[in-house]
């Protein structure tokens, strides 16, 4: 079997960066069968499963589905050395089937790790990886392609999912092994050492293992491995802990990872997490140097935590209506019960206006924390996002206060700022609020951002807050938002230190990382890391000196440099380079977020040259190199890649991805929520469709779901005019469509019909051109496109667009206000016909009351009153009169299609017609819809 049939798609998604990849090959007799984890398409949730007879569970019975897909094994192999964990994922699959089958093998990647290495081999055909520069990488990519080898590759903005894909079309028979390598600093946080491993396999696994072991020469004071897997998994796993060592392992046979002993689905979804701390004694932490590189770890404990004076920020604007609201309600009662007597604090709630619980600090005694309270519980959410007047208000609190004198010295203030979106409304430009905030915040304040959700701008929160001494986390909108919350503030709502500066002797170290810090918090870890240039260790260290504004600091103890040589040469899993391996990652980190802050084209060349340097030193995959995969004969060759030009950050904005592409992609939590419905799955019907639509050459049908009636009227029009549907200023929605004419007129009349519809959400600064040839998301001079051929998906700023099948687009924005565009195909020789679109828009709240169009008029029902049904010129179709908006109007029984689920023949909908392009029931003439341009607004009557 030649490697050149084999269809690929690599996807790999980071913190701060990612890359996509597929080869251009079209496989044939694709299957869509869904593997679980690595997961083929249709059986991913619900699958059968046939048992093996050539074992029982114990040995590790085969067990294949209906698609005949076995895995094999399923390993998780992890070792942290002095908190450097280096983890290895490797998983075997058989295709048994005698027709290829799509297998898709999905790793979650813990959000900051560095994938160095990635391997696939298939039928004994090994694909290795390497990183070289970008423009090498690509370079050498475009000449394989030049000489006709398979090549491929696919640039995409990823969004912030810490994922990593790899896509393949398997031939019957086919085994293949995937394995991908990843490091990652374990960070302490609450006082304790939490390294987590995501483990979804997905399916009945014949052989499923986790092992973790531990060094840690500073001396293990306990190792923990907590239920998260569920009560079911309990007792399974074994801890082998010795005074510097620890082995954990994980080994449930296939009979215990059964969801029921008679289940043929797998019990194992979710994170196997390790919790440990290190021995710790007076001193404030360890100094550990090792083949030339020290790390300098501080974590003191013993100290008294400072006042704090702190702003809660709040983001009250409509999309933090319902779940989201409910959860941060419930997380600031508690957070505000903890708060000490001697803190100070006031909270600031913001849509488009800015509004403060107190105008100035006040001290957290219990009747104000509960006043607060009381008065976050009787927030309504409505309206726009004003971030940046908000957090100017909340840093103008704490400048005035400190000027008056009114902050104790010694204490630390803070922001705490939770959002859930981006600006809408006053500053919109996020560069411009970073240096707004910049330019007014005090050196002293730290800003820590909590951004809620799938499409909020985490990158701007971390850039704002990383620029400002704080730190940024981000919590979906889910059930567990509450205690995400809670979690975040715990870390960051204990400050021990303030204005925080350590000293290294010049001469003896160099390329030292960050060593002043505004601020340490209790129960979280310093790590400084740097070269050593001196083999007199033991003055080295007696040079070094730490001081604080507030405390006089006990320095570390030197760990015995020779005694740390000789434990870990004698360890056979111990890193050998994990000083060297977190230095590199500490500064690339650092060099980072230097980049961001820094204002001349000079120096940010300059700090590009060092990070590009250092990622081909440690083969790391950064913005500024590409991950070459190539057989070994060189034939085939893949470029993953990166996107170079990132405006915004990472995340700009869209992630768009290539054929084939499965609907779940895109996580459950950024779907539309239960209340939000989708218009493709409303209720069909004369009195149930709940659905405003408009079809074919071009029918409107109104639903009046109040009055259970719908309305239907034609609008004739000449080929090119383009329609206002929606019109809504005040929210900065408008929906237009451009009319096409068939290819001749039929019985002297030239029918016309939708051929492009434009979606204009000023607010987001995005428009959305749906046609029959394609469909474009264009965010200033930016545009990325999805093909109707091609499921996929773009999200940007809480707007998801996604082709649901070759013929159906849905686009969600803030989760719950949906539209549907159907494509309608037609012979292409057809001597009338033309292809064709249809929009679908169900009545919503999310509109303002100015709302207008030819649908948008009808969002606010009107009074209609139908009376004096009688027979009608049409045999078969009565007629009767309606009065509504004043009017009275002769109307026709009649029946219109809904071709959401059938776009063939069409679903019926029975009506009431309105005669004379919907004359005395639209606001004034049809003609007063007309609009010059795709994404113009109205002057409606």
């Amino acid at each position: 079997m030649k490697p050149l049939a084999y269809f690929f798609v690599l996807l790999f998604a980071l913190e701060i960066w990612g890359f996509d990849l597929i080869i251009e090959e079209n496989p044939e007799d694709l299957v869509d069968a869904k593997i679980d984890g690595f997961s083929a398409r249709s059986a991913l949730h619900h699958g059968r499963y046939q048992r093996s007879t050539s074992g029982d569970d114990d040995s590790g019975e085969l067990v294949a589905g209906d698609d005949n897909i076995i895995l094999h094994s399923y390993k998780v192999q992890s070792t942290i050395t002095s908190r450097l964990a280096n983890t290895m994922v490797r998983t075997k699959v058989e295709n048994r089937a005698r027709h290829p089958q799509n297998l898709v093998f999905d790793v979650q990647i813990p959000k900051g790790a560095f994938i160095h290495n990635f391997t696939m081999n298939v039928n004994g055909i090994t694909f290795t990886s390497s990183v070289k520069e970008k423009s090498a990488a690509r370079s050498q990519y475009a000449q394989a392609r030049a000489k006709g080898k398979a090549a491929g590759i696919l640039r995409s903005n990823t969004l912030d999912m810490e994922n990593f894909k790899a896509e393949l079309n398997v031939p019957g028979g086919t085994k293949v092994q995937f394995e991908i390598h990843y490091q990652e600093p374990i960070r302490r946080k609450l006082s304790t050492y939490e390294h987590v491993i995501p483990l979804q396999p997905g399916r009945l696994a014949k052989h499923l293992e986790v092992d973790v072991r531990i060094i840690e020469p500073q001396g293990l004071h306990f190792v923990h491995v907590p239920s998260s897997l569920g009560d079911q998994f309990e007792g399974i796993h074994t801890i082998s802990k010795g005074e510097k060592k620890a082995h954990v392992s994980f080994k449930p046979t296939v009979a215990q990872q059964r969801k029921c002993p008679t289940c043929s689905s797998t019990a194992v979804d979710g994170h196997f997490v390790v919790t440990y701390d290190v021995n710790r004694d007076s001193k404030a932490g360890e100094l550990e140097i090792f083949n030339g590189y020290f790390i300098h770890y501080f974590a003191p404990e013993n100290l008294d935590p400072l006042p704090k004076n702190i702003l809660f920020v709040i983001d009250v604007s409509g999309s933090m209506w319902g779940l989201k609201m409910r959860q941060t309600v419930e997380a600031m009662r508690t957070i505000l019960g903890e708060l000490r007597s001697a803190d100070q604090f006031s909270v600031v709630d913001f849509n488009h206006n800015v509004r403060c619980w107190r105008d100035q600090l006040v001290q957290a005694s219990r009747s104000e924390t509960d006043a607060a309270k009381k008065y976050i519980e009787g927030i309504h959410p409505n309206g726009g996002t004003n971030i940046n007047d908000a957090l100017l208000r909340a840093i103008f609190i704490l400048n005035e206060a400190t000027s008056l004198g009114l902050l104790d010295p010694n204490s630390v203030s803070m922001i705490v700022l939770v959002s859930d979106g981006d600006p809408t409304v006053g500053e919109l430009k996020l560069p411009t609020i970073q240096k707004n905030v910049k330019k007014n915040i005090r050196d002293d304040i730290s800003l820590f951002c909590l951004g809620i959700g799938f499409d909020v701008d985490y990158d701007f929160l971390k850039r704002l807050a990383h620029e400002n001494n704080g730190v940024a986390q981000r919590v979906f909108g889910n059930q567990e938002t509450s205690s995400q919350m809670k979690k975040f503030y715990n870390q960051v709502s204990t400050p021990l230190l303030k204005k925080l500066e350590f000293n290294y002797p010049h001469g003896m170290v160099s390329d030292v990382t960050h060593n002043t810090f505004q601020n340490y918090f209790g129960g979280s870890e310093i790590v400084v890391a740097g070269k050593v240039d001196t083999e007199n260790v033991q003055h080295l260290q007696s040079m070094i000196t730490a001081t604080a504004s507030n405390a006089q600091l006990v320095l570390e103890t030197l760990a015995d440099v020779e005694g740390l040589d000789e434990f870990l040469s004698k360890d056979n899993h111990a890193d050998p380079k994990f000083t060297e391996k977190l230095w590199a990652y500490i500064t690339i980190n650092q060099l980072m977020a230097e980049r961001n802050l820094v204002t001349t084209a000079a120096l940010k060349r300059n700090i590009t040259k060092k990070i590009l340097q250092m990622s081909l030193d440690h083969h790391i995959v950064t913005p500024y190199t590409a991950m070459l995969i190539e057989s070994p004969n060189g034939d085939e060759l893949m470029l993953a890649d990166s996107p170079q030009d990132r405006k915004r950050g990472c995340c700009p904005g869209a992630l768009a991805v290539g054929h084939p592409k499965p609907e779940n992609s895109i996580p459950a939590w950024a779907k539309p929520t239960s209340g939000a419905k989708d218009p493709s799955s409303l209720l069909l019907g004369p009195t149930a469709s709940a659905i405003h639509a408009v079809d074919n050459d071009p029918h409107f049908i109104i639903n009046l779901p109040r009055q259970h009636k719908n309305i239907c009227f034609n609008i004739d029009s000449e080929p090119g005019a383009i329609l206002n549907l929606i019109s809504d200023a005040k929210s900065g929605i408008a929906v237009n469509g451009q009319l096409v004419g068939a290819k001749k007129p039929l019985n002297n009349k030239l029918h016309t019909y939708f051929g492009k519809i434009g979606f204009n959400f000023e607010k987001k600064g995005l428009k959305i051109e749906v046609s029959i040839e394609g469909i474009s998301l264009k965010d200033g001079s930016s545009t990325t496109s999805l093909s109707w051929s091609n499921l996929g998906s773009l999200i940007r700023r809480r707007v998801l667009v996604s082709v649901k099948s070759d013929n159906k687009v849905n686009i969600t924005v803030d989760g719950d206000l949906s539209f549907v565009v159907v494509l309608h195909r037609v012979w292409k020789k057809h001597p009338v016909n033309v292809d064709f679109l249809g929009i679908y828009i169900p009545p919503a709240s999310n509109f303002s009351s100015s709302v207008h169009g030819l649908i948008g008029q009808f969002m606010l029902e009107p009074d209609v009153h139908i009376y004096n049904e009688r027979p009608g010129q049409d045999p078969g179709k009565a007629d009767a009169t309606m009065e509504v908006k004043g009017h009275k109007l002769t109307v026709t029984r009649g029946v219109q299609k809904d071709y959401r689920l059938d776009r063939v023949f069409g679903t019926a909908v029975r009506c009431w017609f309105v005669h004379n392009s919907g004359k005395g029931f639209l606001d004034g003439h049809y003609t007063d819809y007309l609009v010059p341009t795709l994404y113009s607004y109205p002057k409606h009557p």
